[in-house]
């Protein structure tokens, strides 16, 4: 059975990605911030007859909490498959860039980019143990600079400035490192799950939890002849 980490497990497209992943037989380890939530999450993943799951305590924007995570892993297991960098955070709105206080832009950098970089790094011992290692970072569609700069482009993203500026940073993030292990067996793609209605912008997306889990799911089951280094929604490859 492969092993899985998804972060920000505890609820929303984290749970669900958690939930359709151990559908598929996979060992899924729910990371949360708040181990309490965690192990509630996992007790009604158990209530469905999924047995195939553990809460593991790791804040993604603490490295002493990542280091304490990826230690207990070791412990745990001797390979993790998949790493999917799910935990993140949006931040009050609006978020205009000129005037957005710099304590914001700081906090959605130390969780949206700088957590899921020290979590990769972290896991990456028990990741290269994997005869398929693959890691999805879950993007947005604000985070594409082609679509930011183009003629249809959302206006309701202005909203999101900051936000928008740290996916741009986890897509550079997830080139980087499909750079750095091209030409090996790891995959490692960006993924969006699109307009999804969660606690991120108050429940006002048009899609499930469920339907925003589909694309990284699906990035995250890719045999070894997947891409990598790509971007994704549900439809198909996103422009960077």
């Amino acid at each position: 059975m492969k092993n899985v980490l998804v972060t920000g497990a505890n609820k929303g497209i984290g749970f669900e990605v958690a939930k359709q992943l151990a559908e598929l037989g996979y060992f899924v380890f729910l990371g949360c911030r708040d181990l309490k939530k965690g192990l509630e999450a996992v007790d009604s993943l158990k209530e469905l007859d999924i047995l195939n799951v553990e809460a593991l305590k790791i804040d993604v924007a603490d490295l002493g909490s990542v280091r304490q995570a990826a230690s207990e892993l070791t412990s745990k297991i001797e390979v993790l498959d998949i790493l999917i960098n799910n935990a993140g955070t949006a931040g009050p709105q609006p978020q205009n860039i000129s005037q957005c206080d710099i304590s914001i832009v700081k906090e959605l950098f130390d969780t949206n980019v700088f957590g899921a970089l020290q979590t990769t790094q972290a896991m990456m011992p028990l990741l290269k143990k994997s005869s398929q290692p693959v890691i999805v970072n879950v993007s947005s569609e604000v985070g594409s600079l082609t679509m930011q700069t183009s003629e249809g482009r959302n206006p309701n993203w202005d909203l999101y400035h900051v936000y928008g500026s740290t996916k741009t940073a986890l897509n550079a993030f997830t080139i980087a490192l499909a750079n750095e292990f091209k030409n090996t067996k790891f995959r490692i793609n960006s993924a969006t799950p699109g307009y999804t209605a969660t606690d991120l912008n108050g429940f006002a997306g048009f899609k499930t939890a469920a339907q925003g889990a589909k694309p990284i799911v699906k990035l995250a089951t890719f045999d070894a002849d997947g891409p990598t280094g790509k971007f994704f929604r549900e439809e198909g490859e996103v422009p960077w």
